[in-house]
């Protein structure tokens, strides 16, 4: 936390020098070709939409338990959301409904890879449509390539190199905010995995007004949390092993993964065969506080005839819930967390 204090001790807390090695971080990290940090996710997009050259009224598609923020900015720069259904196994999008809403008219898709899940990810890249990665809940996974794939790299292994989430998509954002993997308190970074991408895209964060650009006290937040990732994500696997063998034994199931390196252990999320009420108060009885996965997502906000026709969105949103898992959750805590899982109604 030195980092933190030094920015409020010596008052430096705008955009300066933390955001600037807090982006390098980022760029190594991911393996980006350039980034810029923002002081909101909507205004991340909103550059990524001007270097993609998006005209308003572009139908833009998203997932119904995408964070409920890309409804709203989609509007607010004048697009138009199409928001599409979910696989029931995984929570998130595959090639079959992207492509779908590809015939539905949708032009652009930010593709919200939640609960730190990737899945399909290939398949939905070759539908040819313009991708931007949303990596706040999955930055750290790693997608193997295929093992008939050959590598085209000048490199001595015949086979193709593993790809980071925010490496497939034109652009990726990860989100900074409080229920992130990496938190800053707020904000979003924009990234750009290649060159070709990322040359115009600098064309307009170099003219972006200082009143956009992350503040050193936000970066310095994130910087830390960034550089303790490994640590932090093995403590949060380590978890999430015991809380999984836990809830095999039950009714409830957890969402599809690669548990090892293709998924980001973002939190614990169970899918109740029962009642939200009951297993509350069952967890509340046992001392352990659970809520909703999705109760500010894309389906929260909107009205009934539309969420209606979202069925397997509409019904995770009103059966998933989180169970406390953080690298610094106590052995005692975990403890009857696993034991509430093993016993749930």
């Amino acid at each position: 936390m030195d980092a933190v204090l030094t920015c409020m001790v010596d008052e430096k807390i705008g955009p300066g020098e933390l955001n600037s090695r807090f982006i390098q971080t980022l760029k190594e990290f991911t393996g980006c070709d350039g980034a810029v940090a923002f002081r909101t996710p909507t205004l991340a997009l909103s550059y990524a939409l001007k270097a993609l050259g998006i005209e308003k009224d572009t139908v833009i598609m998203i997932s119904a338990l995408a964070p409920a923020w890309q409804y709203s900015s989609i509007l607010e720069l004048g697009c138009k959301p199409l928001v599409l259904d979910v696989d029931e196994q995984t929570g998130v999008l595959n090639s079959q409904i992207v492509s779908d809403g590809i015939h539905a008219g949708g032009r652009l898709l930010i593709l919200h890879e939640s609960m730190g899940i990737i899945s399909d990810i290939d398949q939905i890249i070759a539908l040819g449509i313009p991708v931007i990665e949303d990596i706040s809940h999955s930055i750290g996974a790693v997608v193997k390539a295929p093992e008939n794939e050959e590598n085209t790299e000048e490199t001595p292994d015949k086979k193709a190199p593993s790809r980071k989430a925010g490496s497939f998509g034109v652009f990726a954002i990860l989100g900074l905010e409080e229920f992130d993997t990496v938190t800053g308190g707020g904000g979003a970074v924009l990234m750009a995995g290649q060159r070709r991408d990322w040359i115009p895209l600098k064309k307009y964060t170099d003219e972006a007004p200082v009143t956009d650009i992350l503040p050193d006290l936000n970066c310095a937040l994130a910087w830390i949390q960034l550089k303790e990732f490994a640590r932090n994500e093995e403590a949060r696997k380590k978890l999430f092993a015991v809380y999984n063998s836990a809830i095999i034994k039950g009714k409830n199931k957890t969402f599809l993964r690669d548990t090892e390196e293709g998924s980001t252990i973002w939190s614990f999320p169970v899918v109740l065969n029962g009642s939200f009420k009951d297993v509350k108060q069952y967890a509340q009885r046992k001392e352990i506080e659970i809520q909703l996965a999705y109760s500010n997502s894309v389906i929260s906000i909107l009205d009934e005839d539309e969420s209606s026709k979202l069925k397997v969105a509409k019904s995770l949103s009103l059966r998933t819930v989180l169970f406390p898992l953080y690298p610094r959750l106590g052995s005692d805590s975990a403890t009857k967390i696993v034991k509430v899982l093993s016993t749930l109604p």
